[in-house]
């Protein structure tokens, strides 16, 4: 371990929009989820950006939803977790982010990744192979946007100006060789809520990430403060009552992942083993503060943000699992404290 992040944190949202439900109940019940992170005093909400799988992710166009949060929050940062670039124009996501950066009144974080399912590659007119290299192109292409090179042979350049958004900058990787990029790239790094593993013994997700972390940090270049963003499963509800019935659901998808993975899980394994596995915490606040201080990479990350992802409970329960993170978990956890309310927003 090199080094940790600097203080205090910062405590988001995240979300994949799988609510049971229309596409528009979807997206409707996110706007209002972002609300309520603003009024509990929540730093950031974050959207994942999916094409053509529902069952993955429910938004393909996330600038299109957080126009819409921009308008019904005042303070709250609005960060995409998120846009698959080999996919996009890059051209394009610098307009559209310099649009919502000036609409929002600065409030955008700009997360950008290589990744996505390989099958939506080939109607975008590219293979997922070819996924990394079209990606540092257009990440090139993005940055220069976003500084303000002349584009075009009369001397055109992106309109509106956004030089401020190269600061909110994020990429997202699962490896070292990736983190100690984008840590010499001066760009905040991403941590997905759990690592790719093939067998049970394999080291558990905190710990392959500390790897990710010191890599990054020693990267930087000097004078360049780190933005780290661990993203995380969590369910927390009132009462174990509810919790034991949440702890069912998410154990009957994770095994249902496993199977589909071909993984082996040793006989005897306890629900709350399986659940750690999985990277996955549902429970009281209690009990979800207790699995969480076992993950170390929580402790070294700039930002934290939860997201009810594999659990994927209804509308209702996301809404007061933000209650709870915001009231009990994330004081108690992290060096955070809610951020004062803001204004009435008309």
């Amino acid at each position: 371990m090199t080094g940790t992040a600097q203080r205090p944190q910062r405590l988001g949202f995240f979300t994949r929009l799988l609510d049971d439900g229309s596409a528009l109940d979807r997206y409707r019940n996110a706007i209002d989820q972002f609300a309520r992170a603003e009024e509990v005093g929540l730093d950031s909400v974050w959207v994942a950006q999916h094409h053509f799988h529902e069952g993955e992710g429910g938004l393909p166009s996330p600038f299109v939803l957080l126009a819409q949060a921009a308008a019904r929050t005042s303070r709250i940062h609005l960060g995409t977790g998120i846009v698959t670039l080999p996919l996009e124009e890059p051209l394009r996501v610098a307009e559209d982010a310099a649009v919502l950066q000036l609409l929002s009144g600065g409030r955008v974080e700009l997360g950008i990744g290589s990744g996505g399912t390989p099958s939506s590659f080939p109607p975008f007119g590219h293979e997922s192979g070819d996924r990394a290299a079209i990606y540092d192109r257009h990440r090139e292409t993005l940055v220069a946007a976003l500084r303000g090179d002349e584009l075009t042979s009369d001397g055109g350049a992106l309109y509106p100006a956004a030089p401020d958004l190269l600061g909110a900058i994020w990429e997202a990787t699962f490896s070292a060789a990736g983190a100690e990029r984008i840590g010499r790239r001066g760009n905040g790094l991403m941590l997905s809520r759990t690592q790719p593993r093939k067998n049970w013994t394999d080291p558990t997700s905190p710990e392959l990430q500390e790897a990710i972390v010191d890599a990054y940090l020693a990267a930087l270049p000097e004078g360049v403060e780190p933005r780290i963003l661990a993203s995380r499963s969590a369910l927390v509800v009132d009462t174990e009552a509810e919790a034991a019935a949440w702890v069912r659901r998410g154990i009957d998808r994770g095994r249902s992942f496993i199977d589909a993975q071909g993984l082996e899980v040793p006989a005897g394994v306890s629900d709350a083993e399986l659940l750690a596995w999985l990277d996955v915490h549902i429970g009281t606040p209690e009990q979800v503060l207790a699995t969480l201080r076992a993950d170390t990479i929580l402790a070294r990350a700039t930002d934290v943000a939860f997201q009810p992802h594999p659990i994927d409970p209804p509308h209702a329960a996301v809404l007061r699992s933000i209650e709870l993170i915001a009231a009990e978990v994330g004081p108690a956890l992290l060096d955070w404290t809610p951020a004062l309310p803001a204004p009435a927003h008309r």
